[in-house]
């Protein structure tokens, strides 16, 4: 394919309300060449005047290919008119280089209200598509564009809730006064273009997930759209989580650095945060809550989260040092305990985890341990056992997975590490998210050779999940490097996305 190519494009006159409006709206393909890039069509109306409109990211349809779109709406003035029959092209900057698809120099072109024009060679074509359901939404409506000289006879949506264990078939209905229902628009159906217009609602209750393809039966074959051969998907924003070592006050501009996690959180719209090292000043053991820098990241979330936390032992002879979750969800239940030996207030052995369980909506009950447990020697192996049996005995029947999260002080590929794969119980998410192979030879195949595949994996911090586990990984990211909202600590951060099975 070209590094940018036309779909379809929309060139509508709405009267909703006695108010005439003309909708423009393109719908591309683009290789996925760098982070960094910019797409735009540039375009004319009937006055001459050319234009530049600026795409955004829609989705990603995977093998380095992105969907875009550009949308724009123009009222109608005294002293304005619509800009009518337009001509466009697409470009494409990235690195430093320009792609164009312009018809070979041509140009497209869309006459005004005349609907849907597809331009690829898609016979049967999904338009309009979202690739996020909405809270509560419970419908999903399905849009086609047909093109009539494929003589269709049925057109059907094949789809399901749960990663095709089940399957539903949906019949769509074409409507010759579809745009007429739609926008008050005297687009025809089908068009000038031979686009027919297909609808078709599907009701998906609660679920999570949908995943659809589509299928067109003609005269002597059926014909798909099934997204490149990887279906229709749409689902509920995943859960988010993140967890850091906040560095128990040592780090210059502190304040500015809390400001930097409380800007991540909000902007990444993470829904759990686990932290470690949390610190607030010691007052002779009796703590000062206004100084807790949990709170602080905490009170500069908007809205702030439900905030739990609790106190371990003496850090740096002048904070109580901790630990803490954030969720953006009720915490149902809450809970901290020590997993050490020591419980004393002046030992840094004395290490204490606290948990959170959290109903998160489409997922279920999910338990969070927020833990820093202490290096190998010092009491690692039987505080691990302790939090083990501590999350084996909360996880019930109706809870979906649990999560141990925090600073293990274990280095991947160590004996600590080593200890928590021998277990059989956990599985460390991130190295899932980024390298599955590896990942499949440590947790999957036990392979005999696999502490050499982590050589030069330096984390200690991670997100174990129980294997029992209703979830599943779909990304890993480090946070708070030079290159990511800066350095906060003398840790990074691991931001973390989930999904249901």
């Amino acid at each position: 394919m070209n590094k940018i190519q036309l779909l379809y494009v929309e060139n509508v006159i709405t009267r909703k309300k006695r108010v005439l409006k003309q909708e423009l709206s393109f719908f591309m393909l683009v290789e996925n060449l760098s982070h960094d890039k910019h797409c735009d069509i540039l375009w004319a109306g009937e006055d001459g005047e050319w234009h530049t409109l600026s795409a955004t990211y829609h989705s990603n349809l995977g093998d380095a290919k992105e969907y875009w779109r550009a949308q724009i709406t123009f009222d109608s003035t005294a002293d304005k008119s619509l800009p009518g029959n337009i001509e466009f092209a697409l470009r494409y900057q990235t690195q430093g280089k320009e792609y164009w698809d312009n018809k070979n120099g041509l140009n497209y072109s869309s006459q005004a209200d005349s609907g849907i024009k597809v331009v690829s060679s898609h016979p049967v074509l999904n338009i309009g598509f979202e690739n996020r359901l909405k809270d509560g939404q419970k419908y999903v409506p399905i849009t086609l564009s047909v093109n009539q000289s494929v003589h269709a006879k049925a057109v059907t949506i094949h789809w399901t809730t749960d990663n095709w264990k089940h399957t539903h078939k949906t019949p769509c209905h074409f409507k010759r006064n579809y745009w007429n229902e739609k926008s008050r628009s005297n687009a025809r159906n089908p068009n000038q273009y031979g686009s027919q217009i297909w609808q078709g609602l599907l009701k998906i209750n609660d679920a999570f997930r949908l995943q659809y393809t589509i299928s067109c039966e003609c005269t002597g074959q059926v014909l798909w759209d099934n997204n490149y051969g990887k279906n229709y998907s749409l689902s509920h924003e995943p859960l988010k989580v993140l967890i850091l070592n906040l560095h128990c006050y040592q780090e210059d501009n502190q304040d500015y650095k809390f400001s930097q996690i409380a800007k991540a959180i909000n902007e990444l719209d993470v829904d759990i945060v686990c932290l470690q090292e949390v610190a607030e000043l010691w007052n002779d053991g009796h703590g000062d809550w206004n100084t807790n820098s949990a709170k602080i990241i905490n009170d500069r979330l908007n809205p702030p989260y439900h905030l739990y936390t609790d106190w371990s032992h003496l850090g740096f002879d002048k904070y109580r040092e901790g630990v803490a979750i954030l969720s953006r969800y009720p915490m149902l239940r809450q809970e901290s305990k020590y997993v050490s030996n020591s419980h004393s207030a002046y030992s840094i052995h004395s290490r204490k985890v606290v948990m959170a369980q959290v109903h998160v909506p489409y997922m279920g009950l999910i338990n969070f341990f927020s833990a820093h447990l202490s290096w190998w020697d010092d009491g690692f192996p039987e505080q691990f056992k302790r939090l083990s049996k501590w999350a084996a005995d909360n996880q019930a029947g109706d809870v979906s997975g649990t999560m141990l999260c925090g600073d293990f002080n274990i280095a991947a590929g160590s004996e600590g590490y080593n200890l928590v794969v021998k277990s059989n119980e956990y599985d460390d998410q991130f190295l899932a998210a980024t390298s599955y192979g590896v990942f499949e030879k440590i947790f999957k195949v036990n392979d005999p050779y696999w502490q050499h595949y982590l050589a030069d994996d330096y984390r200690i911090d991670y997100v174990f999940m129980n294997k029992a586990s209703d979830l599943r990984i779909i990304s890993g990211r480090v946070l708070f490097t030079d290159e990511d909202y800066g350095k906060v600590s003398d840790h990074c951060g691991y931001f973390m996305t989930f999904e249901p099975k």
